[in-house]
């Protein structure tokens, strides 16, 4: 027995060292001068192929990971569902058209496309317009069971209702419920001028945007966008502020409606653009068992759209993700994930996945075993379609204007990840030498979004290390 206690012991002051494990000197410095204790971050770093890891500290801890909990779903995705997965929308009707007349409903049944965007939408009804359907004498019901009723609220989160990445997801989804509003300045225009798509007659636009001098630089710090909802889905949206003339045009964008009335909106201007016309409304329902099809859009594969979630870190696009493998629900989604990681030997107790995009203070887990997941991934037949999906440091995604006059620009493939207290990366670092090391730096402090220079350090270390 007390050889048990000693070995016990032994294991513990093991575990304890390598929670203690020291920091690369510039990494302790840059969190030094951001007001970061080092307790308050966990590093994973292990070359592919090692047996061990080369940097762990507090590895073992479950973390609050941000958006690079996409990393999980994303990967998930692609082993579950296979890079060339793709999604039908389709448009139905009771019965066929007579003479360019649909005497009765057309029904938008969706599958939780995560990128079936306006040009696309407009493809499919420009099919159904050409194979002569002119006038709906019933309404537009939107078809998506695919996906369990979420009546949740966008603002629940963080009190931004109207910002899209706080979006609900559905199995109708279309552009993203998103409105974008056009900000164009030229020196010949005295004002700037505002220009929304698509622009239904219930948004109002209020323009109170002064034009500035000065570099463009980021704008978004100068100009303001209040909502105010005047009853019902009509709404003024008032743009307040300075924008640079040297900002030319840029877009802003808003989710301001409703699934339901977005579609309505959006389909009845694009219908009506083509010469249609739409009698009825718009509300949810289900499609007839023995219905007509009349057109259908096919989604982008899988491998493009885990390239949109992670390249420019998309909420909604991840949470479509986690029902689809859920059968349209996010806890059975989780529980997926959780399978097919013990399938493979993975393991992770302290995992906790809530939508699958990590806009959420519930989901967890930790840097070893985030770290694990990128090693597994590396050795997966999906590995290129993983990688690839990844922003490059200094290219492009979300890590296009960080490390650009390092060494390592262009060496490293890192998810990034902010919430309010929260600073996370992860990904992969090609060194100086030719070695793949997978790396995973996350931090859970009221200072992280300081934390940037801590993380550049460590990427840069690991790309020159001897």
């Amino acid at each position: 027995m007390p050889r048990l206690t000693l070995l016990l012991a032994i294991l513990l002051l093991f575990a304890a060292a390598a929670s203690a494990a020291p920091l690369p000197a510039p990494v302790a410095q840059a969190l030094r001068e951001a007001g970061i204790p080092e307790h308050s971050v966990a590093i994973f770093v292990q070359e592919s192929g090692a047996s061990r890891p080369l940097l762990a500290h507090q590895a073992q801890r479950a973390m609050s990971p941000a958006s690079t909990m996409k990393l999980v779903t994303t990967y998930a995705a692609l082993e579950l569902l296979g890079p060339a997965y793709t999604w039908e929308t389709a448009l139905y009707a009771a019965a066929p058209p007579q003479t360019g007349v649909l005497d009765g409903n057309l029904y938008l049944q969706g599958s939780g496309d995560p990128a079936l965007t306006i040009e696309r939408f407009w493809l499919m009804l420009r099919d159904l317009r050409q194979g002569g359907l002119r006038d709906i004498r019933g309404d537009l019901i939107l078809d998506g069971n695919r996906f369990a009723p979420n009546g949740g609220d966008p603002g629940a989160f963080d009190g931004a209702t109207y910002r899209p990445y706080n979006a609900l997801p559905d199995a109708v989804l279309i552009n993203f419920k998103s409105t974008r509003f056009r900000l164009l300045a030229a020196p010949e225009s005295p004002t700037v001028r505002i220009l929304a798509d698509p622009a239904p007659p219930q948004l109002k636009i209020v323009n109170q945007l002064q034009i500035g001098s000065g570099e463009c630089g980021d704008w978004r710090e100068g100009v303001e966008a209040a909502v105010t909802r005047n009853g019902g889905n009509t709404l003024t949206v008032t743009f307040s502020g300075s924008y640079p003339l040297a900002c030319g045009e840029k877009s802003w964008h808003l989710a301001l409606f409703d699934n339901t009335a977005y579609v309505h909106m959006l389909f009845r201007q694009l219908w009506e653009e083509s010469g249609g016309s739409l009698s009825g409304t718009v509300k949810p329902g289900a499609t007839p068992p023995a219905a007509i099809r009349l057109a259908s859009q096919e989604s982008r594969q899988l491998a493009d759209i885990v390239r949109d979630v992670n390249k420019f870190s998309n909420n909604l696009m991840a949470r479509q993700l986690l029902l689809t493998l859920g059968n349209g629900n996010p806890d059975n989604g989780a529980k997926t994930v959780a399978e097919w990681l013990a399938g493979k030997g993975l393991n992770f107790p302290e995992l906790a996945l809530e939508n699958g995009s990590g806009l959420s203070r519930r989901e967890q887990i930790s840097a070893e075993h985030l770290g694990q997941l990128l090693l597994a991934a590396y050795r997966s037949p999906v590995m290129a379609e993983f990688v690839s999906s990844l922003p490059i440091a200094a290219v492009d995604g979300t890590m296009k204007k960080r490390l650009r006059e390092q060494a390592v620009a262009g060496h490293a493939h890192i998810k990034t990840g902010s919430l309010k207290g929260v600073k996370a990366i992860a990904g992969y670092v090609h060194d100086a030498r030719g070695r793949i090391l997978a790396v995973v730096c996350v931090i859970n402090h009221p200072n992280a979004a300081a934390g940037q220079a801590a993380q550049d350090a460590l990427l840069e270390w690991m790309y020159q290390r001897p």
